[in-house]
């Protein structure tokens, strides 16, 4: 409760939070709606304290459920409570118009829950500042306090005013509550209904595929240019022959600006501009280059690609490419200078690929493990299809069958 250290005690801090101030205007506003429609019927005429609440209730629960039909009527309460109420989390409270009549339903019970809360707070408001005003003026007054039909003591005049701190803070912690109960209440009748949040999910778990997809899109890329840059720099160094160097830089430079187009169409993917579309991602047509790349780095290839032109779909062809760009990368890493075959073939509606290299002396793959052939795996099992690896004989064999309509 000290103020020594500079900080609010905690009793008190709440009175003088925005959100308390925020919500309370929020809550004022049921109170102008309810008072608008008290003036209109029954009016302001005198009648009895029975009538006017009964009256006041009908009439507003019959125009709120009117105005809770509207669609746009959940879109604009939510967004007003998201501006007055003040969430911790403003996804909590949803800005979707009504789509289904349980919507609706909820729509509706906010609104009467909504005026009825702030009819009361707006009733205590006013009247705690008037209790406050009249027991800060008592002493100065000739005739008895008069509060609420009850004349108090004259003898206390001069105690009165101090009471009037006492009833400001007890009504500004009403108004504390009063916001917290509101914000509660908007949370759970203004919050995403299950299919909304089933729709939220769905859009969180395909940006997290999104994202591990370019994941695993920089892996394969970056991973193959730096392997094959590395194999090249180093039997540069050591064969010395000007040609052979020539030829290793030519492939050096020719395998990085392939990096950096994939790193820039990813970069492009990630920022989510208008441009992302305008990079192609390379597909079958483009592992020949690939080919070409392990030759240079000292591995042979003898490579069959048996695929009609244009059968293949695009993220099929697309994804088939980053398999056969990781299965190479892992072979040329582990398992530098040895043999490679890949065939690739369309067979019984399906894309059956199969890349094989030799194993070391003691019958161990050289290329198995690791980050690479999970990713293969996983990429496989999106499309629909499978991925295996093991030692056959004296060979490593990677294979992957792809369905040729996704989903199938």
């Amino acid at each position: 409760m000290a103020w020594h250290d500079g900080r609010v005690p905690r009793i008190i801090a709440p009175l003088f939070a925005a959100s308390t101030y925020a919500r309370w205007l929020h809550l004022l506003v049921g109170m102008v709606f309810a008072g608008v429609v008290l003036m209109v019927y029954p009016g302001i005429e005198e009648v009895g304290l029975l009538r006017l609440v009964t009256s006041a209730t009908v009439c507003d629960s019959v125009l709120l459920a009117l105005a809770a039909l509207v669609p746009a009527m959940r879109r604009a309460e939510g967004v007003q409570a998201r501006l007055l109420l003040m969430p911790d989390r403003e996804e909590d409270i949803g800005v979707e118009r009504s789509g289904t009549w349980a919507d609706r339903r909820r729509t509706t019970a906010w609104l009467i829950a909504r005026v009825a809360l702030g009819m009361a707070v707006g009733l205590l408001s006013v009247n705690a500042m008037t209790v406050s005003v009249l027991l800060a003026g008592a002493p100065g007054r000739d005739e008895p306090l008069v509060l609420y039909g009850h004349s108090l003591p004259a003898g206390g005049d001069l105690w009165y005013p101090l009471f009037a701190p006492l009833v400001l803070f007890g009504a500004g912690w009403l108004v504390v509550l009063a916001g917290r109960l509101q914000l509660a209440m908007a949370v759970r009748l203004l919050g995403p209904s299950p299919a909304e949040r089933l729709a939220e999910a769905e859009l969180r778990a395909e940006r997290l595929l999104e994202r591990n997809r370019l994941a695993r899109e920089l892996h394969d890329s970056i991973g193959h240019a730096l392997t094959v840059t590395v194999l090249q720099a180093g039997a540069a160094r050591e064969v010395g022959d000007p040609a052979f160097v020539a030829k290793a830089l030519e492939v050096i430079e020719e395998t990085g600006r392939r990096a950096m187009d994939d790193l820039e169409r990813t970069l492009v993917l990630l920022r989510e501009t208008q441009g992302g579309a305008a990079t192609e991602q390379p597909g079958i047509d483009q592992l020949p280059q690939l080919f070409d790349a392990a030759r240079a780095a000292g591995s042979p290839v003898e490579a069959w690609i048996d695929v009609p032109q244009g059968q293949l779909p695009g993220v099929l062809s697309r994804e088939t490419y980053r398999i056969v760009q990781e299965a190479v990368t892992n072979l040329l890493r582990h398992a530098p200078g040895r043999p490679i075959t890949v065939r690739i073939a369309v067979r019984d509606g399906g894309l059956e690929l199969r890349c094989v290299n030799a194993t070391d002396g003691g019958g161990r793959s050289r290329a198995s493990g690791g980050k690479g052939l999970r990713g293969i795996r996983e990429r496989a099992t999106l499309l629909g299809g499978e991925a295996t690896a093991a030692r056959q004989d004296d060979e490593w064999v990677l294979a992957v069958r792809l369905p040729l309509r996704l989903g199938a």
